[in-house]
């Protein structure tokens, strides 16, 4: 197959500034704020408070962000955690005594301290520069007055019908209103979170006009205020049905709010031909993405056919041992001695590099880096619905996919961000009926096993999916890029930016390309279970590529002609700004200028 050149939309090119994120009114709020004056991070806040409104089923206000970001007056890449931490009364010895193996994929229990909006008023205390109540408006205005439903959300509350109407009666009075499905193409509003924000916003007014004292004000509110009472008295006093099967409390309280606060720290980068590429430490799956360039580096993946049976099996056979390296050694660093010295280091790679061969891999093979000796968590293996659902699963309902939402913003002054907001979603738990909205559920990712990087410890940070992207080139930042889709994300990330970088494709091309995904190894989402050697490709392949793959013993699944990823980015080179934004899910818009 020849280069991919069918493409759904232009490339966008300006030189002002662009916003690319998965639904359109995100991505039109963030370019209203660069319009008024504002800059990269007032747009992303803004864009990603619309989320919250548009696309509830992808994420919430007690979700969770990792952010990567290039400030131009600093000159260096920074990461944002927006990630919270376990509670303190989540320990493997309670979830025991609570007769869990696996942490439930929704409910209660799997709740930590919920991240995004105190790590959005830390970015923009440091960063932004327009007042708050800018900021809020049009998320606000759309949770007052509604937003267009499109047709997955109406899915999502379609199956968790039964759910909402017998379990989590909260939600269905939210979002099934004396007990109707709402309707495709009408309005729906969220009048108990434009209460919570306008509360929130109100009380940030009365520390003055000084913008600073006002973000400090709502970061107070949200974290000791009433926001965190009425999450201490929902989660410690309401028995909740999760994917246990079992109705369950939950062990986050407010106290867990009012101990921890968003922070900034050193992103980790690789070189790769002229590219520097940024992710976040090991508390993400974030260093895969490296792992599998360091891989790569080496197999001369520029000469291959971007769309052949060559290049997918070598970026599958990579990601099996960078991903096998996630279960054996990624953590949060500040409970764990992650060793990423060693796993990016030339030797290590070059060693590991020899095990791909010409036919797949059916083993989960993490490697000894430094000499230390893998353990690996105890996971099913082949159960089809042993696998996860690729994010979010429901309770009592049939499984719902979920998935996560993403922004990538630059702007005027030459700041770029890159983030991907998630957790929190209509699937997760039930709503907080005084808050308007439910807890996220990213405490399933712990293992309930001792003595692993990734086990539960209260204070410790959950191994998240969410893992965003950044490049710089020549010295200046080039390239912001992201998506939702859990364990995948690194993976379509991966062909997307060597379509890119390796082969010529302009940005939209790269996404529009057909791409696939990897289900080898155990799953990040409850029931957290693996499908050895089956990788999952889009059916605009064609069939002797797809026949090629199965003869080296690739399990292939053919999924639907546009299925695989959602995938928005950014870019800047001499004065020039370039977007480009997923037509999966047909939602997702850039915006340049």
């Amino acid at each position: 197959m020849s280069k991919f050149s069918f493409t759904t939309r232009p490339e966008l090119v300006g030189t002002f500034g662009a916003v690319a994120s998965t639904h359109w009114l995100g991505s039109a709020a963030g370019m209203a704020i660069l319009e008024q004056g504002g800059n990269a991070f007032d747009a992303v806040v803004a864009a990603a408070l619309v989320l919250q409104v548009a696309e509830p089923h992808l994420n919430g206000p007690l979700g969770d962000a990792p952010v990567l970001f290039y400030s131009a007056a600093e000159k260096r890449v920074r990461v944002l955690c927006g990630q919270g931490t376990a509670p303190a009364a989540a320990t493997i010895a309670h979830y025991r005594s609570e007769g869990i193996d696996v942490i439930p994929g929704t409910g209660l229990l799997a709740a930590v301290v919920p991240g995004v909006f105190d790590g959005w008023m830390l970015l923009l205390r440091d960063y932004g520069t327009l007042p708050l109540e800018d900021i809020f408006s049009r998320a606000l205005g759309y949770a007052e007055n509604g937003v267009p439903l499109v047709p997955n959300i109406v899915g999502a509350i379609d199956s968790l019908r039964d759910l909402f109407a017998n379990e989590w009666t909260t939600s269905g009075d939210l979002y099934m209103p004396n007990g109707n499905l709402p309707r495709l193409e009408t309005l729906f509003a969220n009048k108990k979170l434009a209460e919570t924000w306008a509360r929130v916003l109100a009380e940030a007014k009365a520390a003055g006009s000084d913008r600073i004292a006002q973000i400090e004000r709502a970061r107070e509110v949200w974290s000791r205020g009433f926001v965190a009472d009425a999450i201490d008295k929902f989660s410690l006093n309401t028995e909740v049905m999760d994917s246990s099967g079992v109705r369950h409390r939950g062990v986050l309280a407010g106290d867990d709010l009012a101990n921890w606060q968003a922070s900034f720290e050193d992103s980790i980068s690789y070189e790769y031909g002229n590219y520097s590429v940024f992710k976040t430490s090991a508390w993400a799956q974030s260093p895969v993405f490296l792992q599998q360039l360091a891989l790569l580096k080496g197999m001369n993946v520029n000469a291959m056919d971007p769309t052949g049976p060559d290049f997918v099996h070598a970026i599958v056979e990579s990601s099996k041992l960078a991903f096998a390296d996630r279960e054996a050694w990624y953590g949060d660093p500040d409970f764990s001695d992650v060793p990423l010295g060693d796993l990016l280091s030339d030797e290590y790679n070059d060693a590991r590099r020899d095990l791909i061969g010409e036919t797949a891999s059916l083993e989960l093979r993490p490697g000894s880096p430094g000499g230390r000796a893998p353990e690996l968590p105890d996971y099913a293996v082949g159960s089809e619905e042993g696998a996860g659902e690729g994010d979010p699963t429901t309770a009592t309902a049939p499984p719902v996919r979920g998935d996560t939402c993403h922004i990538d913003v630059t702007d005027q002054f030459g700041n770029m961000i890159s983030a991907t907001p998630s957790g929190g979603w209509l699937q997760s738990s039930p709503v907080i009926p005084e808050l308007g909205f439910p807890l996220g559920t990213r405490g399933q990712m712990f293992w309930l096993k001792e003595g692993l990087p990734n086990s539960l410890e209260p204070g410790k940070r959950p191994r998240t999916t969410l893992t965003p992207t950044m490049a710089m080139r020549d010295g200046e930042a080039y390239l912001a890029m992201g998506t939702p889709g859990g364990d995948q994300q690194d993976q379509w990330q991966l062909s997307a930016f060597l379509r890119h970088v390796d082969h010529g494709y302009n940005l939209q091309e790269a996404i529009d390309a057909p791409s696939f995904h990897s289900e080898h190894f155990p799953s990040s989402f409850y029931p957290r279970g693996s499908r050895p050697g089956r990788m999952v490709m889009e059916g605009r392949y064609e069939n002797e590529t797809i026949e090629a793959l199965r003869r080296r013993g690739h399990d292939v699944e053919v999924g639907p002609l546009w299925s695989e990823g959602r995938l928005t980015a950014v870019s800047r080179n001499k004065g020039m700004i370039k977007a480009a934004a997923n037509p999966r899910g047909m939602q997702g818009y850039a915006v340049a200028r």
